[in-house]
Formats: structure tokens, C-alpha cells, sequence
């Protein structure tokens, strides 16, 4: 993967109460990637997409908690803004200007096609309700905005997981009509990056790891939280000397994605010659989680009590990131209004 002098975009939502799956899962890797690509030269945009919470969060208070928590979240766990453009979505008003535009030029039919959209309206007739019950349009459009979001940095790449995939499609797909449309490239054609061997932690009673399900390891947890998380995780009855297959047992696959490798495997070797309970590999697994997450919860938990250092470094990667957006607005109005 030839990150050199590459745009390297990605947004999070401020979701709330993060767990350990979002950090093995997404957010370590793309702080990983931010490191690498600034290595070579290229740029690294990050941004907590606030304007896109809003469709999911009415409540204004509970909103800025969240982007609060995400921000200092990012920053806790390894973001150096120094290295990556790091800034809240609704401080660069240039992408609302910029999504206007593009609304010009998205075909109806693709916000129709659109995952979230679709899965709205089929919710919605699974209730028995009209299709477009409680659907607003910014739900509707939300793709037009994230395109905004990515076309306006003449981004490279996009790191998606597998559901994201068809957004950065669709910004591909627009800015390719622009460009056909004024016989030239007016925007850069985005490419969507999926990370292959990113870990997907299952919950603790083997569903998706979602707060909804009651199922999760918290990631700023305390170290009380983390031992009846980690203790509740659910296991079969099978005599402690029979031997298993590691690959059919929940709890390893929890290890798998949390411990280093040379516990894993001692973990996996137990298991496959028996011997070794589940209880000694929970305790393992909790040792472990305290030894890393320990430092992280620190440094959460200072930056959520001096939040004003959060704002600074968000003031500036807005100031960086308004000075980058402007020129590519300007060449997108300009060729449209014919300045040029």
C-alpha cells in the first residue's frame, strides 16, 4: 500500500461509551495508519463528524458530551494532531458550502440506494408504518455530505469497513460526473482503503459488541468495571482436560484480539492439548487489558478535566483544515459559476 504523499481521510461519529471492539477493532488502526502516512509524507485527516451525529442525536447536550468524550477519546489513545489534521466537522463551514454544490449534481436514485436509507425504510415497513416514517433529509442525503467530506481534501484514500464501502462510491461516483460533465478533473476520484486484518471482537456473550446488548468491555472502564466484564464472558461447561479447538471457544477469540501474540499462543496450546481453564485465561485476559488500557484511561481522564487543551488542538486543525478546503472550493465554484 503506497501511501506516500497521499490524503488519507477518516471521520467518526460521537457515539457514545466506547468499548474495547472500537478500539482493537477501528480506532487503533487508524491511528496506526495516521502515524504511517505522515512517515511518508502524506497527510492524515481525521475529524469527529458531529453535523452527521445530529441526524441519530436530538439532544444538544448530550451530543456535545459525546463529541467531547470522542475527542479526548482519539487523543488519549495515541492521535498526535501535531501529525494528523484532527477537527469537528462543524467548524469548517467550507463543507456545507461545498455540499450545496453537490447537491446539484447527485442523482436522486443513488440517495435512494443508499445503505442507511434503505434500511430505514425497511425498518419502517417491517412496522407497518409509511416507508419514510421519521426519515428526515439528512438522513437522506447523508451520503452527499460525506462525499463533501472527503472530495473536498482531494482525498486519496478512505479507510471503510465493509458497511462504508458504498459512501466512498458514491463520492467517487459524483465527483467523476463533475469532472465528465466540465471535461476535466475539477475533483479527485477517491479510492476506498479496507484494512484486511483488522481484529472484530465479538461481545462477551458472543453477539456484536454494542452497549444496546449489554455485551461489552468498556474501554476507560475501571479496573473493577474491566473484571466483571471480562469474568461474565460466556463459556461452555467442558471438563478443564478435554482438549478444544480454540477456534469454536468465545473467550479465545476475545484473546486473540487483545493479548500479544506470545500469550496467545500458550493460551491456543492449552486449549488444543487441554489442561488449561477458563478461568486462568480470564485472569490472563484481564491482566493484560489493566496493563494496556491503564495508561489510556490516565490519559482520558486528564484530558476530559482539562478539556480546554481538547478545544486548542481542535481550533487549530480547523484553521488547517479551512485553509486546505478553500483552494478546492474555489476551483469547484469557479468552474461551475464559469470564473475560469
Amino acid at each position: 500500500m503506497d501511501l506516500k504523499n497521499k490524503v488519507i481521510l477518516t471521520g467518526v461519529k460521537p457515539t457514545g461509551t466506547l468499548h474495547i471492539g472500537n478500539y482493537f477493532g477501528a480506532i487503533k488502526p487508524a491511528i496506526e495508519l495516521g502515524h504511517q502516512v505522515h512517515a511518508v509524507g502524506g497527510t492524515h485527516v481525521m475529524f469527529v463528524a458531529d453535523y452527521h451525529a445530529v441526524n441519530f442525536m436530538k439532544d444538544a447536550a448530550m451530543l456535545a458530551q459525546m463529541t467531547r468524550e470522542i475527542a479526548a477519546a482519539y487523543l488519549a489513545l495515541g492521535l498526535n494532531p501535531e501529525q494528523s489534521l484532527f477537527y469537528r466537522q462543524s467548524d469548517v463551514p467550507e463543507l456545507f458550502e461545498f455540499t450545496v454544490l453537490l447537491n446539484n449534481f447527485t442523482p436522486k436514485g443513488f440517495m435512494n440506494k443508499a445503505h442507511g436509507y434503505k434500511a430505514a425504510v425497511d425498518k419502517n415497513i417491517a412496522k407497518g408504518e409509511p416507508q419514510d416514517a421519521g426519515i428526515n433529509m439528512g438522513l437522506y442525503t447523508y451520503p452527499i455530505l460525506m462525499a463533501a467530506d472527503i472530495l473536498a481534501y482531494d482525498t486519496d484514500m478512505v479507510p471503510v469497513g465493509k458497511d462504508q464501502v458504498q459512501h466512498v462510491e458514491i463520492a467517487a461516483d459524483i465527483a467523476g460526473a463533475i469532472n465528465a460533465c466540465y471535461g476535466k478533473q475539477v475533483l479527485k476520484i477517491p479510492q476506498y482503503l479496507t484494512q484486511q486484518h483488522t481484529e472484530v471482537l465479538p461481545g462477551t456473550d458472543g453477539r456484536k459488541m454494542s452497549k444496546s446488548y449489554g455485551n461489552v468491555i468498556p474501554l476507560f472502564g475501571t479496573d473493577a468495571e474491566l473484571k466483571k466484564a471480562v469474568m461474565g464472558i460466556k463459556t461452555d461447561c467442558q471438563d478443564i482436560n478435554v482438549p478444544k479447538n480454540p477456534d469454536e471457544i468465545l473467550l479465545f477469540e476475545i484473546v486473540r484480539g487483545v493479548l500479544p501474540t506470545e500469550q496467545v499462543n500458550e493460551i491456543e496450546e492449552g486449549l488444543r492439548q487441554g489442561g488449561m481453564g477458563y478461568g486462568t485465561i480470564k485472569k490472563m485476559l484481564l491482566a493484560g487489558l489493566i496493563e494496556q488500557l491503564t495508561p489510556l484511561r490516565d490519559r482520558y481522564d486528564y484530558y476530559m478535566t482539562h478539556y480546554e487543551e481538547v478545544e486548542a488542538f481542535l481550533d487549530v486543525g480547523a484553521t488547517k483544515a479551512r485553509s486546505l478546503v478553500r483552494p478546492v472550493l474555489n476551483r469547484f465554484k469557479d468552474t461551475v459559476l464559469g470564473r475560469i
